[in-house]
């Protein structure tokens, strides 16, 4: 058996090209980041987000403060931004720098612009079965299975992480769509006994090729969040070679990568219409 390979790029591409229809229908549609500091990786992601949005006609603002900034500056910085009419969306790069409040800054953030989905206000919704801006990772790996037919509902579904950002809104996300969902984590006791009877597998929490194909039920689908920089070069969460058992698997790169930053402008259109009276916004 060979796994299906579930090509994100293409389906981001695909995403992109129907973000760049509406946004021209829409007229107009702003995003701004934040980075603060000098973060290498962080500096390659605002970069790759900038142009995906300038491609689809999304216009941005790239704004850089230096590690120093104290956080008070970096919060109102925010609260103007949140005031600024040309801004639909807007995110803040994580990580911060060292004793930085990452939950104070980010919590800053309109909840009708936070395109990450990390305020409360939409972190309750997704919660309550309401979404409104969802966590770009996790929505990308909900496309990717219904993409390529990946039956959620009855399945039985496990992450691999609990973090805000991709683990816990992917659980949310699965139990919504009928999957029965085991969460673990570092305190796991015997993650293989867990991960060996599941129909779907979801790995984020950033260490390389964690998931071995031992691991893994003949013919599930296998979703690979990790991206890790190592001496050997990028790898995922998930060894290569699981794709001798698992019926899918996302590849690394190219899997869930270019769906997030699909899914980022699709968020941003998203605050556009809440913005404009065309969407709804529970909460606010």
């Amino acid at each position: 058996m060979t796994a299906t390979l579930m090509n994100g790029t293409a389906l981001a591409a695909r995403i992109r090209a129907e973000v760049a229809v509406e946004a021209r229908e829409l007229g107009s549609a702003g995003l701004a980041t934040i980075l603060v500091g000098d973060d290498p990786a962080s500096e390659i992601y605002i970069a790759r987000k900038h142009a995906a949005a300038t491609e689809v006609g999304i216009q941005t603002r790239d704004v850089r403060l230096p590690a120093s900034t104290p956080e008070d500056e970096v919060v109102a910085l925010i609260e103007e931004l949140n005031a600024d009419d040309s801004i639909d969306g807007m995110l803040v790069q994580l990580p911060l720098p060292k004793g930085m409040d990452e939950v104070r800054v980010t919590h800053a953030v309109d909840p009708i612009k936070d395109v990450d989905g990390f305020h409360p206000v939409n972190a309750g919704n997704l919660y309550l079965g309401t979404p409104l801006h969802i966590p770009a990772t996790a929505w990308g790996c909900m496309e990717l299975l219904a993409e390529y037919g990946v039956e959620v509902g009855g399945a039985d579904a496990v992450v691999i992480g609990r973090s805000e950002i991709v683990g816990k809104p992917m659980a949310i996300l699965l139990l919504a769509a009928n999957a029965t969902v085991t969460i673990c984590h570092s305190r796991t006791k015997d993650l293989a006994e867990h991960t060996r009877r599941a129909d779907i597998v979801v790995a984020a929490v950033g260490r390389p090729w964690l998931v071995t194909p031992d691991m893994v039920k003949p013919g599930a689908a296998v979703v690979d969040v990790g991206i890790n920089r190592t001496e050997h070069g990028l790898r995922g969460d998930v060894d290569p070679a699981v794709a001798e058992v698992a019926g899918y698997l996302t590849p690394v790169p190219g899997g869930v990568g270019p769906m997030t930053i699909a899914l980022l402008l699709r968020s941003t259109l998203r605050a556009a219409r809440y913005r404009r009276g065309l969407l709804a916004f529970r909460g606010n």
